[in-house]
């Protein structure tokens, strides 16, 4: 079906502001709602109504709409590194040691090129947020740029530039790792770009780091027990509670960063996190992937979301999160390291990775999946009307269609061959279990459209500017 208006002009000569009619909206249920009517007031959806034939006048959308997708993780240097780390096998930590020579490479400029086109590439499959976990902060040797939170701004800038919004998750990273005897060890080699010399170093510099753009929000993080001496997570947590901010955290992801944690405090990674006061409802542990009955309990009671990155997790022989026994903890996705920018291949790795560890089907249905893409994931990355603190009860700002939140849409037609043959009232089981952001054809983000017929109307040449920044950084 060719994409128009109800008066028959061509959608794309719309102007923002424009009513747009969806043949089938995901408004957050199990199943689609038919003929739904998105009102716009500027960069905010001002109604929604279900069940309306189309007006005149307004853009008429194919298919399924949802609200627009939220990456709650992701590091967007680690896109370099796509398709480069699979000869001889290997392991995490051998992927680690590439990963450490592509970040010695880069300065704000580059980075700034590459975030830009890593961005374009996943507002063409329909995110609209992205929460950066950001620890690439200072110039090789550790010393600070002329402005200490340079790269930040160039990942600020690099989101406005593809038409995204950004939560920047300011990392606290201070030590190399634990040794066998439970010691943290120094920063060294290109891990000395990562750090601020102690918790104080790095609240002063994160403090100072205060975007005024509309699209931009930051929070902490803490990289993980490995990475920050047990006195500082307090700490870092603190920080995050004073100024309401998401906190997010990399937990259990391989086990020997549990055995390590057991040996440096007699504790799990999770405990220590909770005996620290920095397991909290505004939390997201990313990974979460090697959890005790006790770590799981203590996520559950918290209120922490758990931040799942299926793509990465199996690149990576990561193993299987305890997806299932972690509900009704709000679950988001991320993309991490960008193996693949495919939002529903994440959610629908969810549902089917916890198939493979249980043997059972139908742990998480669509519409659960679809909220932990859209309103979950960009909960955790503070984008709620009242802030960030979701113990609150503050309602979303993104990741809904309804009136107030802001007009992100995201438009995935039946008519292409993977979805050929849909029951459009099943629309969403088809798009969570079979599309693929290959699928997307528009995207509107605060009321503008930046994908239009899968082209983003911003880096129009989204493939060859990416080329571009990666070759950069092996020539």
């Amino acid at each position: 079906m060719t994409e128009q208006t109800a008066s028959g002009r061509p959608g794309g000569g719309r102007r923002r502001g424009d009513p747009v009619w969806c043949e089938w909206a995901w408004t957050g249920g199990a199943v689609p709602e038919p003929g739904v009517l998105v009102r716009l007031d500027g960069g905010r959806i001002a109604s929604v109504e279900a069940g309306v034939p189309a007006p005149a006048g307004a853009e008429v959308l194919s298919g399924l709409t949802l609200p627009g997708l939220a990456n709650a993780h992701s590091h967007a240097f680690h896109r370099a590194l796509r398709g480069r780390t699979h000869a001889n096998g290997g392991s995490f930590w051998t992927w680690r040691e590439t990963m450490y020579r592509v970040a010695d490479r880069l300065d704000p400029d580059g980075y700034h090129r590459l975030a830009r086109a890593v961005y374009a590439e996943m507002a063409l499959a329909g995110i609209t947020c992205v929460g950066e976990f950001h620890y690439l902060h200072h110039a090789p040797g550790g010393t600070p740029y002329a402005d200490p939170n340079a790269m930040g701004h160039a990942l600020v800038a690099a989101a406005a530039d593809a038409g995204i919004r950004v939560t920047v998750l300011d990392a606290c990273y201070l030590s190399g790792g634990l040794d066998a005897r439970g010691a943290h060890q120094p920063l060294t080699g290109p891990q000395l770009r990562f750090g601020d010399g102690d918790t104080a170093g790095w609240a002063e510099r994160a403090g100072a780091f205060a975007p005024s753009a509309d699209h931009a929000r930051t929070g902490a993080a803490i990289h993980s027990v490995r990475a920050v001496p047990v006195a500082g997570l307090s700490e870092v947590a603190g920080f995050a509670a004073e100024r309401g901010a998401p906190l997010h955290v990399h937990v259990s992801e391989q086990p020997a960063e549990n055995t390590a944690c057991l040996a440096a405090h007699g504790r799990t990674p999770t405990a220590l996190l909770a005996d620290a006061g920095a397991l909290t409802g505004r939390t997201s542990l990313v990974h979460a992937t090697h959890l005790t009955d006790g770590d799981v309990a203590d996520v559950r009671l918290s209120g922490a979301t758990v931040c799942l990155c299926p793509t990465t997790e199996r690149d990576l022989a990561d193993g299987l999160p305890r997806t299932g026994d972690l509900l009704p903890a709000p679950l988001s996705l991320g993309t991490d390291q960008h193996a693949h920018t495919d939002l529903f291949e994440e959610a629908r790795a969810v549902e089917l990775h916890e198939r493979l560890r249980t043997h059972r089907r139908g742990t998480l249905d669509a519409g659960a999946l679809l909220r932990a893409a859209t309103v979950q994931g960009h909960a955790s990355l503070g984008w709620t009307r009242e802030g960030a603190d979701r113990g609150t009860g503050a309602r979303p700002e993104a990741g809904v269609l309804a009136a107030g939140a802001r007009a992100d849409l995201v438009n995935v037609p039946l008519d292409g061959l993977r979805l050929a043959g849909a029951d459009p009232r099943r629309a969403a089981d088809a798009v969570v279990f079979a599309a693929t952001a290959a699928d997307v054809r528009h995207v509107m983000a605060d009321g503008r459209w930046i994908v239009r017929e899968g082209v983003h109307t911003l880096v129009p040449d989204t493939a060859r500017v990416l080329d571009a920044a990666v070759a950069e950084l092996y020539t």
